[in-house]
């Protein structure tokens, strides 16, 4: 075979963005080894720009006649290309939020970045891998890298502890997913394609064998731990509360964005032969996350761990689209995660500037914030009342778009358990926002009567500026501004071949409305 025929199938240009990250990665390593610490914040935005400049590749990838590459390992399809753009941006608005936070640590910030941008590139693999060995490779990728942020701040035994236990449980979920996907490769008499595994299993006639279901439940608890779903969600608030801030910002979205992106690409193409079982299953962990997540966080007193239960009780929300398994479905996911990234996003940037000045995540401590720092209050409320799904706000119409995807699929359960379970969320976002709005004097809490003068012109405090404003201004205009985001899902699933093939064909994404008033004479009708 001649170069010219090897690099047609190679088709190396659909990993650009992957190639930006990879040189940007290298070039925070050689500034940091030639000019030393005295860089560590032109580090920072170095990466930031590089980050930005993969998204920009990204862009000009989208409908790409030939998305397949290395000889159909890697997939850059236009679903591929959503998720990889939310996980480049999560780890931009990671690094806003870092650069202060690892100063003041003790740590070095380039090693931190580098990875920071290594889990990131694991996770852009990931959302376009197509073959079994390319997505344990950009799995364990993203997984070693968040293993070591976590225990970043090695002086500190709170992340140490972390740390470990992240390492423990995920090793374990990862040899349960490595004998899952090797059970796929025998049953399907030696595939490692997705689409040849399942073409495969069809033949020896193995679609209905108990070793498919068995591969398929533990394919589900190895993606079941990445996305943090209940039962496999022991290592979440642990890890939360003793894991540096920036890092579990970066896995509350990124990671997530992963798995979701590979439970998407793997079931539907590599399990279409037990799609009633799949979907039973994720049902009874949307289930769980849904309960679990919103009852426990009820009785947090950490800041960190109610943000914890949180992300568990979101997954949940996020897994209605994925039973619903239609294009309305896939469509909801795709925006709910976009609208994800900011408001969560926000939200720990609040809590790491409360940290930084205070010491202290208590949730008692945020009492009487408002006084003190009227620009925090803010930005943590919208982002919370986000969460909770408050209209007008981004998390509402995120929801809307899941429930009626939900809805629309015949999930009537799913769609009542996720409204309850709302009411139940808002209860202890609102209880935040209530304390930090008290104007009683005596109600203060001590840290917030010795809270610093606020001043943003310190080391380190302008990038956490900039992205705080950034992400509550998304926040609060995404909701009503919904159109063009909810486009771009929805030709993300229609222009995607192995999505098309598997939706209902009589239940179709429709571009939602994007006010209010609109969106209520839709329900209506």
């Amino acid at each position: 075979m001649d170069f010219a025929n090897l690099a047609s199938q190679l088709n190396a240009g659909t990993i650009l963005p992957e190639g930006i990250v990879i040189l940007t990665l290298l070039g925070v390593l050689i500034v940091d080894l030639i000019v030393g610490r005295t860089s560590s914040r032109s580090i920072g935005y170095l990466a930031i720009a590089g980050l930005f400049a993969s998204i920009v590749a990204l862009y000009f990838q989208w409908d790409n006649t030939d998305p397949s590459s290395f000889l159909g390992a890697f997939n850059s399809d236009d679903l591929s290309i959503v998720f990889r753009g939310i996980i480049a941006l999560s780890a931009a608005v990671t690094i806003l939020m870092s650069i202060r936070y690892v100063e003041q640590s003790g740590t070095a910030l380039a090693e931190f970045i580098a990875i920071l941008l290594t889990a990131t590139l694991g996770g852009m693999f990931l959302s376009g891998a197509s073959e079994l060995v390319m997505i344990f490779i950009a799995l364990e990728t993203l997984s070693i890298s968040s293993y070591l942020l976590t225990g970043y701040t090695k002086r500190d035994p709170r992340s140490n502890e972390a740390a470990l236990k992240y390492l423990l449980i995920g090793a374990s979920s990862t040899a349960v997913f490595l004998y899952g996907v090797s059970l796929l490769y025998g049953l399907s008499g030696g595939q490692t394609q997705l689409n040849a595994i399942a073409n495969g299993i069809a033949t020896y006639g193995f679609g209905q064998s108990l070793g498919l279901v068995i591969s398929l439940v533990f394919v589900i608890a190895g993606v079941g731990f990445k996305i943090s779903a209940a039962p496999f969600h022991q290592w979440t608030p642990d890890v939360y509360e003793g894991a540096p801030t920036p890092v579990i910002a970066f896995l509350s979205v990124g990671s997530k964005a992963a798995g979701f992106a590979l439970a998407i690409r793997l079931l539907t193409t590599a399990f279409p032969l037990v799609t009633e079982e799949w979907k039973f299953v994720f049902t009874a962990l949307a289930v769980l996350s849904m309960i679990l997540g919103n009852v426990v966080a009820l009785a947090q007193t950490s800041m960190k761990r109610m943000l914890a239960y949180s992300s568990i009780a979101q997954a949940g929300f996020v897994m209605i689209g994925l039973v619903a398994g239609t294009e309305a479905g896939y469509a909801s996911m795709i925006f709910y995660l976009f609208v994800y990234l900011f408001m969560n996003l926000c939200g720990f940037i609040c809590v790491i500037l409360f940290s930084l000045r205070t010491g202290t995540d208590q949730i008692v401590e945020y009492s009487g914030l408002y006084q003190k720092d009227p620009l925090l209050t803010l930005g943590l409320s919208i982002a919370l009342l986000s969460l909770g799904g408050i209209p007008p706000l981004a998390g509402f119409f995120g929801k809307i778009y899941l429930f009626w995807a939900g809805w629309q699929a015949g999930e009537y359960g799913l769609v009542l358990l996720g409204l309850i379970t709302t009411v139940v969320s808002i209860y202890y976002y609102i209880r935040v926002v209530r304390m930090m709005v008290v104007k009683e004097p005596h109600e203060m809490s001590d840290a917030v009567k010795n809270y610093p003068d606020v001043r943003w012109n310190l080391p380190g405090y302008r990038p956490m500026q900039v992205g705080l404003i950034a992400t509550l201004i998304a926040t609060s205009v995404i909701g009503i501004l919904s159109n063009p985001i909810f486009t771009l899902a929805n030709n993300s699933v229609a222009n995607t071949p192995i999505l098309q093939s598997i939706t209902h064909p009589t239940v179709k994404a429709e571009i939602p409305p994007t006010s209010v008033e609109e969106n209520s004479i839709s329900l209506n009708r």
